[in-house]
């Protein structure tokens, strides 16, 4: 039986442990690669972690939510957790939304259910803050004294359904959560905010393009509301098959929660719901400036959508899918490929000055929850300017944001998720 190496860090503690795993991972165990929120890691090439103490916070239930019927899958309160800011960050708000994958069946939503994932009775009551999240300003100096917020992902739609299914017992409602949180947050003072970013990671970073508009509708014009999109540009590609492993799982998705009407209204007057779930569909049309944050070679997306056990019967792609090392010269051609039409996606979405782009050439996913790839001496650079950086001077208007990297394997400064055999 295969095993996967992991890595635990708690309030600076590492510790490894092995874990079996039969088959292929299920969406919902693939937050695999930050979750921080179980404090769990793959390991990486680097694995460089901090050693600091990390602010740990407290989860708070939104208790105005039961009434707005803005609940997790199972029905019970939506929560977030809040570190408040200081000093020169105290009017300034950075709202982290959850990721998690999605679930896109009654049997797997049901499932979810009995997960931190569909319910706030399995969430933990406390999380350390990490990365973007940190209150230290070496380790993160742009953002460490603002208001930091992440907001937990219950709901399996990323925070854009708003139906349920009666006869499973099961609540779709992440676009009533997303606005319930909203409401609470600006009462808590975020509605008086001089800088505003909205954030998300995987499912997460999804969600922030989804919501993105909404975001910055929500604040006067004075006030300066930015995007970020962490390994959330999911294309629609086709797998090792010839198939679209991600696009069945998405219209999966969009029938279960019935986002037909519920999706970005530019994008279905000329597409069908299923591709205005995709990013590479709305980022163009998104008023508010956006920043997409991507690995080329995202590894959940190799591993779920290109190149998933489901599209691979023969298991040609077991070793390479698992470790890019073992990739054969026609597998990383075909990879090459991806990260091609990746990076002419996004040309066109970073023309406009208000945009910005962190595409580098690594075997990763997400990269703004941890503290080796965000900011610190060895994070991951494209151009000599790391993630933290360039999220900066995008974010303050420094100027070089728009950083595309080269194709495998010129990049010497990528943090690869590596599973051990």
């Amino acid at each position: 039986m295969k095993k996967l190496l992991w890595s635990l860090t708690l309030f600076g503690l590492t510790l490894l442990i092995l874990l079996p795993v039969n088959g292929m991972v299920e969406f919902d165990e693939m937050e695999w690669f930050t979750d921080f929120n179980g404090t769990k890691m793959f390991q990486t090439e680097g694995d460089i972690y901090s050693d600091a103490k990390f602010p740990v916070v407290g989860l708070t239930l939104i208790q105005s939510a039961a009434a707005k019927g803005a609940v997790c899958l199972d029905g019970s309160l939506p929560g977030y957790h809040f570190h408040r800011g200081s000093g020169s960050g105290a009017r300034n708000w950075l709202v982290q939304l959850e990721g998690g994958g999605w679930c896109d069946t009654i049997r797997n939503c049901v499932y979810r259910k009995t997960t931190r994932r569909g319910s706030s009775k399995y969430m933990e009551k406390q999380i350390p803050f990490i990365g973007i999240l940190s209150d230290k300003a070496a380790e993160n100096p742009d953002f460490y004294n603002w208001n930091r917020v992440k907001v937990r992902y219950c709901d399996g739609g990323s925070f854009s359904g708003d139906s349920e299914n009666k006869a499973a017992q099961l609540q779709f409602r992440g676009k009533r959560i997303w606005l319930a949180a909203m409401e609470e947050l600006m009462s808590k003072g975020m509605r008086q905010a001089k800088q505003a970013l909205l954030s998300g990671c995987s499912a997460g970073g999804l969600a922030s393009i989804l919501r993105c508009d909404d975001f910055g509708n929500m604040f006067s014009p004075s006030t300066r509301v930015k995007c970020l999109s962490d390994a959330g540009f999911f294309l629609d590609a086709i797998d090792v098959s010839g198939g679209r492993s991600l696009r069945r799982l998405y219209a999966g998705v969009v029938k279960l929660q019935k986002l037909e009407t519920k999706l970005p209204r530019d994008c279905l007057n000329s597409l069908n719901p299923t591709s205005c779930f995709f990013p590479q569909n709305l980022i163009n049309q998104i008023k508010t400036p956006l920043f997409i944050l991507n690995a080329a070679y995202d590894s959940w997306q190799i591993q779920e959508s290109i190149a998933p056990k489901s599209a691979d019967p023969s298991g040609s792609w077991h070793d390479c899918r698992l470790n890019y090392a073992k990739c054969s010269t026609s597998q990383i051609h075909f990879l090459q490929g991806f990260r091609n039409r990746m990076v002419n996606l996004v040309k066109g979405f970073a023309k406009p000055s208000k945009n910005g782009v962190f595409l580098n050439s690594c075997f990763a996913h997400c990269q703004t929850e941890r503290y080796d790839t965000w900011y610190s001496k060895n994070s991951p650079s494209v151009k000599n300017k790391g993630i933290a950086v360039a999220v900066g001077d995008w974010y303050f208007e420094r100027g070089g944001a728009k950083l595309i990297d080269c194709a495998y394997p010129c990049d010497k400064t990528c943090h690869n998720l590596v599973f051990r055999g």
